[in-house]
């Protein structure tokens, strides 16, 4: 299986890698000529992936076009920006692969419904897991879930990306693998926030478990499978992101529980911190589905200016309620 990457950023690349660890030939699309260039002359996405060797089996090219004659294309890019991307394709009908974790702002589809409504002939399988991306292009141990309705396409991609140290697992629940993507990087930037503010270890704890709970509603209500979202794509990647400053989305919430504004922490970032356009989405898919998310709603209010000290008072002054129910 001849697999594509369209997606020039740290992900992108780590998941590349990984493709080419077999032997095979990899074909890379990027936006960014710079990316391009330093994969194809010194085997390095220099601006993204700053001094991790790549293989040379990784053929990087900025032509869309050029990506129609792989087997299985791996969509890498920005949630926000994939439907973008999918009607710039040339229509080949592709099995594709969404690694992009987020949910689309206007419409509230996640991203295996946004490529449903693009490219509707082309099979569709959902990526995700605990991934920092350059642990994994370094093969540092990782597992993933890939899910598909279509599990045998889900298990011919699995056998195609696994290596010694890099083991995915099957499902066929594509909306419980997306949601906990989705809904893990808002909590991450709770968690950072927490942190940030100087709030202690066990705000922390009580906001990773209470944020889970949030996930598993929200999950649920989706369509969503409980088993999924305790596993790699929900819990797994969760506990991941709300405890290191290598998530983009924690280290966010770190900036913010310092007290400095969304939008001068953003401006300044060449990566992309998914949880800050699916926040707002996801509160107001929540609210209209009746499902409670308050400490969603609370990363709203924060990236909105809200002071910290505000949102966890407000968040600390809801009633009493049982734990589970």
């Amino acid at each position: 299986m001849r697999l594509g990457v369209i997606g020039g950023g740290a992900w992108g690349t780590a998941l590349a890698q990984v493709a080419a660890r077999d032997g095979l030939p990899v074909r890379f699309w990027a936006r960014e000529t710079a990316v391009v260039e330093a994969i194809n002359q010194a085997c390095e996405n220099t601006p993204f992936l700053p001094g991790v060797p790549l293989s040379p089996l990784i053929a990087a090219t900025g032509d869309l076009a050029a990506m129609q004659d792989c087997d299985a294309l791996m969509l890498v890019v920005p949630a926000q920006y994939l439907r973008g991307i999918l009607a710039a394709m040339p229509r080949v009908g592709l099995p594709l692969v969404l690694c992009a974790k987020g949910i689309e702002a206007g419409t509230a589809k996640l991203m295996a419904e946004v490529a449903g409504d693009v490219c509707p002939r082309a099979p569709i399988a959902v990526l995700s897991g605990p991934t920092f991306a350059r642990e994994v292009a370094l093969g540092l141990p990782t597992a993933v879930t890939i899910a598909s309705a279509d599990t045998a396409l889900a298990g011919r991609l699995a056998h195609r990306l696994a290596t010694p140290m890099f083991r995915p697992y099957v499902s066929d629940d594509v909306v419980g693998a997306e949601i906990g993507g989705a809904v893990k990087n808002v909590l991450a930037i709770a968690c950072g926030v927490v942190d940030g503010a100087g709030l202690g270890q066990n705000a922390r704890a009580a906001l990773i478990a209470r944020g889970f709970a949030e996930m598993t509603r929200f999950g649920l209500a989706r369509g969503g499978r409980a088993e999924t979202l305790t596993g790699l794509s929900g819990l797994g990647d969760l506990v991941l992101t709300c405890s290191s400053v290598a998530s983009r989305n924690y280290s966010l919430g770190v900036e913010l529980g310092q007290g400095r504004g969304a939008a001068d922490i953003l401006a300044g970032r060449t990566s992309v911190a998914e949880g800050a356009s699916t926040a707002p989405v996801l509160a107001e898919a929540a609210a209209a589905m009746g499902v409670a998310m308050p400490v969603v709603d609370a990363v709203c209010s924060l990236l909105a200016g809200e002071p910290v000290r505000d949102a966890i008072e407000r968040l600390l002054a809801r009633p009493i309620a049982a734990e589970f129910g």
